[in-house]
């Protein structure tokens, strides 16, 4: 499935089936919520290298966002191994972004013991 800015949505078999730590920042291009998170985001990832980050355009019929039960915009979905370990619905700060980073990201030097 293309997305409108020409790249693919992966599906949910796919994001299931990840190894390690990923984060899914679902959210749409005309959203000033999403806008907004954006440095907070860059800011938060910058610490946890190792973590993938897959940006997901979301709207009305996007599978992948419904599977999740999106509602809002953005929405971090922070997974290990394919399963969901914490969300953050329009995080207002990069602490909160790292916290969720943290409980995922065994291999950044910042995760479990």
């Amino acid at each position: 499935m293309q997305n409108p800015n020409g790249t693919t949505e992966p599906t949910r078999e796919e994001i299931d089936a990840l190894a390690g730590p990923a984060v899914i920042e679902f959210g749409a291009a005309h959203c000033g919520h999403c806008r907004a998170a954006q440095p907070l985001i860059a800011e938060a990832l910058l610490r946890s290298p190792g973590v993938r980050h897959i940006k997901v355009e979301d709207g009305p019929g996007r599978r992948l966002g419904r599977s999740f039960r999106v509602k809002l915009w953005p929405t971090l979905i922070f997974l290990r191994q394919g399963r969901e370990v914490a969300r953050l619905v329009r995080p207002a700060d990069a602490l909160a972004i790292e916290q969720a980073l943290r409980r995922i990201d065994t291999d950044g030097g910042q995760g479990e013991s």
